[in-house]
């Protein structure tokens, strides 16, 4: 039998973080809520979430160094899952109503709003995922919950053999954005695991797996 994994949801102020830990107990790790910099180094897993405006995220996770947190567990190869403002975060820029913010740019491109004539895109949306791809496998079907109105709509990160390329799973709102990017160590969803009921369960399950 597997060890039980211990994952840090990062408490900086933004996002469900007890939705996110309860979701990753029902997955089958030990979730501990913190914005503790050693805790967040040590554990197997890190999850990012973040729901609201991209410059208040930016701005709360560097308040606590959860930017430093995030850069260092990826340089030494740490398994690291962002949520929805957490995964806009990760790309150099997010563009909100005229404001230009940097963001943590460990991928390359910009967040900016979706070109849909309803917006907020709120509710149940089916994915495309990459062959090959660890997040869903067995639930490349599945419809996930999302909840935004901004997104990376194009990918740029050109990778040379023999590293592995990326696996990207692409939605529909409007136009095409990424729903989801799996690269290394590094994972994100646009949409909420933890809203997604069984589907999101066993994502974070294919997530929690991968740790160790």
């Amino acid at each position: 039998m597997s060890p039980t994994r211990r994952v840090v949801v990062l408490d900086y102020g933004s996002g469900n973080v007890h939705s996110a830990a309860k979701a990753l107990e029902a997955a089958g790790a030990e979730a501990l809520v913190t914005a503790d910099r050693r805790a967040a180094s040590e554990a197997d897993g890190l999850l990012v979430p973040g729901v609201g405006a991209f410059k208040a995220v930016m701005e709360q996770l560097r308040a606590v160094r959860g930017d430093e947190i995030i850069d260092r567990r990826l340089a030494g190869g740490r398994p690291v899952l962002g949520i929805c403002v957490g995964m806009q975060v990760l790309f150099e820029h997010g563009v909100e109503r005229g404001v230009d913010t940097e963001g943590l740019g460990e991928w390359p491109g910009t967040v900016t709003e979706l070109p849909a004539a309803v917006l907020p895109h709120m509710g149940w949306n089916t994915v495309t995922p990459d062959a090959g791809s660890v997040l869903f496998d067995g639930i490349e079907d599945e419809r996930f919950y999302f909840v935004h109105s901004f997104a990376a709509q194009e990918w740029h990160l050109d990778v040379i053999p023999p590293f592995p390329g990326p696996k990207l799973t692409w939605a529909e709102h409007g136009g095409s954005f990424l729903a989801a990017v799996e690269n290394g160590p590094l994972s994100a969803t646009q949409f909420h695991p933890e809203k997604s009921a069984e589907a999101g369960i066993r994502l974070l399950s294919n997530w929690i797996g991968t740790l160790g």
